[in-house]
């Protein structure tokens, strides 16, 4: 679970110690809701098969609000420019403290990305330029999100992976934000290995939740072994202060060339140690993020974000948590079904993206598959991204999988493990049919039969329904049941293991 901001009629947001809107206040009804949830964890609780109420989700997925990290161009695109080692550095350091008081308001956490959820999105520059952002789920348990971000003309190319960890502490919740992003200017042959601060939900047994960002973060480049370790820092019992950071950036030898201080929500600075000259470096109390730009809804796929969850995010947009809970349930129970047909000992294999090669940027896990050359021409570069997915309004990427009429993804397979029963493959949208039956998307026909291979059994079912065994009809049944506000739901996951939910409408 990443844990963010939230605001809504049932927020009260204020100022306290120079941040504003960080806290939230739940309703009666609410609260008695996460306090159901809370009653049946033990501090340490791993939280990543808990379906959280609908009323703490943000109305975006994980795959887009990643592109925080990119919404201050500003101090991204002449980076590559600087001659400076040392001043290179410090710009990084900059564009990576830049983005983090992009949030709403409140408490809150994204919405988590379903096995093979693409997003894809760009940035229109003032230069005349864009920036490309691809990204992809590329594994559900446990959660990766991984993207690419590619600015060809300013020679930027940004791949990470996110393998956000949740678990429960006792008043709080923690989110461990585990995972890297390598920064590279293709034009110095230089990388910058970038980790986050966790974050923490607290007061949720008692008192106001509050949003915080806690413990250290790493920026290091290894081509000038300059790295900055920097703290941030979470408010004490007694003492202290809400979201304020510090730390230095140093050499590789121990010495410490600068000291960072200040707030990420307002204003950072910088001090350089040898000359005592303190200065800015960030100000994030007027910074104005620039969003990422989207193709329109009816020309994305049945699998991209936001059309994927646009009924979810409508509803909680309303804060009609009914019809949210619904929408997103539909979207789950759908992805049950799409693992029941995979079969048990099946490996994913992500549409866009490709196990990492050994090494220092192993730790990525997944990198875009396709080859950008960073060396060739600019205009050839944008090609190759381009003809990884569809990213620009109007553009036609001639990929039957890409087409919003679809829900199929050939490429995005499951490979069964020899050792295993053979299941036949699938795509991550729907059953693949076997002795040339016809598919049909379960949203296109209703009932519509298909037949899988489960083992040496062969077992027809609908495009509707999950294969029939007696752990996936007792979810059925179960779900099927009427069920009141507060009641603990148990199901499978995507992976067979139990999952523990709180209804909070019933």
């Amino acid at each position: 679970m990443v844990l963010g901001h939230r605001k809504s009629s049932s927020v009260t947001s204020g100022r306290e110690d120079g941040e504003a809107g960080d806290e939230t206040v739940v309703s009666e009804e609410q609260g008695n809701v996460l306090m159901h949830i809370i009653s049946q964890l033990r501090p340490g609780a791993d939280l990543s098969r808990v379906t959280l109420p609908t009323f703490i989700l943000e109305p975006k997925s994980m795959l887009e609000r990643i592109t925080n990290f990119m919404a201050h161009p500003e101090t991204l695109l002449q980076i590559p420019a600087i001659e400076d080692p040392v001043e290179r550095f410090v710009a990084v350091t900059r564009f990576y403290l830049a983005g983090w008081h992009i949030k709403p308001a409140g408490v809150k956490k994204p919405l988590n990305p379903i096995l093979g959820e693409v997003f894809t999105g760009y940035w229109n520059y003032p230069d005349s330029t864009r920036g490309y952002y691809i990204a992809e789920q590329t594994s559900h348990h446990p959660p990766k999100s991984s993207y690419f971000f590619a600015a060809p003309e300013h020679h930027i190319r940004i791949d990470g992976t996110l393998k956000p960890r949740s678990k429960f502490l006792g008043n709080s919740v923690g989110s461990f934000m585990e995972g890297i992003a390598v920064v590279r200017f293709l034009n110095r042959n230089e990388r910058y290995f970038v980790t986050q601060p966790n974050m923490y939900a607290r007061g949720i047994l008692f008192g106001k939740m509050k949003y915080e960002l806690g413990d250290n973060a790493v920026v290091r480049c290894p081509e000038t072994g300059l790295e900055a370790n920097i703290e941030f820092k979470v408010k004490g019992w007694v003492s202290g202060t809400y979201n304020a950071i510090g730390g230095h950036i140093s050499h590789r030898s121990g010495k410490h060339l600068y000291e960072l201080s200040g707030f990420w929500h307002g204003e950072m600075f910088i001090k350089d140690l040898a000359t005592g000259k303190k200065e800015l470096l960030f100000n994030a109390s007027h910074a104005k993020p620039s969003p990422v730009q989207t193709r329109p809804m009816e020309e994305q796929g049945l699998r991209e974000s936001q059309r994927l969850w646009h009924s979810t995010v409508d509803a909680i947009k309303r804060a009609d948590q009914k019809t949210a809970t619904d929408e997103k349930s539909k979207i789950e129970d759908e992805q049950r079904r799409e693992a029941a047909a995979r079969g048990e000992g099946s490996v994913w294999d992500p549409k866009l993206f490709k196990a990492a090669p050994a090494g220092d940027e192993e730790t990525l896990d997944w990198v875009i598959s396709a080859h950008v050359d960073g060396s060739a021409p600019v205009e050839r570069q944008i090609e190759q991204i381009l003809a990884i997915a569809d990213i620009l309004p109007g553009q036609k990427s001639g990929k039957e999988s890409d087409s919003p009429e679809s829900d199929a993804q050939p490429s995005q397979q499951t490979r069964p493990i020899p050792s295993q029963p053979v299941v036949a493959p699938t795509s991550d949208s729907q059953p693949v049919a076997t002795n040339n039956t016809p598919v049909v998307p379960s949203e296109l026909a209703e009932g519509a039969a298909t037949t899988t291979s489960a083992g040496s059994k062969v077992v027809t079912t609908t495009a509707s329904s999950v294969p029939i065994d007696r752990n996936a009809a007792e979810a059925e049944a179960a779900a099927a049941a009427p069920r009141r506000p507060g009641d603990v739901v148990r199901r499978m996951d995507s992976f067979g293991d139990e999952e523990t939910f709180i209804d909070a409408e019933g």
